[in-house]
């Protein structure tokens, strides 16, 4: 399966070097080039994750399922978070090429979408997404998956909702590392456990967090999950040019889970 992402449709690809790129990385330089930036940013999509985890034979992406989220949030904080989660579970069910699972977790984006007040052309993506599952079209439903998220964030940027953008992006990269995680724990292999090494993500997400308005900074969602964030920093720290033991990778998978759960909860955010 090729693992491209959508051009000429995305307002957010990153084009030039990183901002983390003195440290080491676990993704290779070309997937790091396309990973999503949002101003100095740059967060690798749960696709560029899905695609850096080299596993003997392909992993078991439909174990990584999870049941349905509520889309019924009225805080917006929270709807972004969830509607990033939610992206990367449409890349889950694309490796999992499970067409039923793409189109029911798309009308989930749609609906979220909504919630936030985002462009039609995001709306009319779902149609798209639809159709793509319909015919099995992997690599397409891959890309749409790309360009939906960025869309996102394009009609998000243009209602001046930018302190949303990086939630956005939080949400996906939670739900892609533990999705990596638990697929790394199911069949254990230190090489590609490497792809969880990613300490400068975090970092970098905790610099953006600062930068948001106070109020949004103040929710408590969203100060919860920043706090949270401090230890999954020391999580995925571990030693350069080793891969962390099974362990390490459960404490990783066990931290990033306790953070979804508390993201999609409804009794979270009001």
């Amino acid at each position: 399966m090729r693992f491209g992402i959508a051009t000429g449709a995305v307002a957010f690809l990153a084009c030039g070097t990183l901002a983390f790129a003195a440290q080491p990385a676990p993704l290779s330089q070309d997937q790091l080039a396309k990973a999503i930036k949002t101003d100095s940013l740059t967060i690798p999509t749960p696709g560029e994750l899905f695609a850096a985890l080299e596993k003997p034979g392909k992993p078991d992406w439909a174990g990584q399922y999870r049941t349905p989220i509520p889309t019924t949030y009225r805080n917006r904080a929270q709807i972004a978070l969830n509607l990033g989660g939610l992206i990367a579970d449409g890349f889950i069910a694309v490796e999992a090429q499970d067409s039923q699972q793409v189109k029911n977790i798309g009308t989930d984006i749609v609906k979220l979408a909504k919630a936030l007040g985002v462009s039609e052309n995001v709306l009319s993506r779902g149609n798209s997404i639809n159709e793509f599952a319909e015919n099995s079209e992997w690599d397409a439903l891959h890309e749409e998956l790309e360009a939906t998220q960025n869309e996102v964030k394009t009609s998000m940027q243009s209602h001046r909702d930018q302190d949303l953008v990086i939630l956005v992006s939080l949400g996906g990269w939670i739900r892609g590392t533990q999705a990596v995680s638990a697929a790394v724990i199911k069949n254990y292999d230190e090489q590609s456990a490497k792809v969880l090494r990613q300490p400068a993500v975090v970092s970098f997400i905790h610099t953006k967090i600062n930068d948001i308005s106070m109020d949004l900074r103040s929710e408590p969602l969203v100060k919860s999950v920043n706090e949270q964030l401090t230890a999954v920093e020391k999580l995925v720290a571990f030693q350069p040019g080793k891969g962390p033991s099974l362990d390490e990778v459960k404490k990783l998978n066990e931290a990033v889970t306790k953070l979804m759960e508390e993201i999609q909860s409804k009794g979270d955010a009001k």
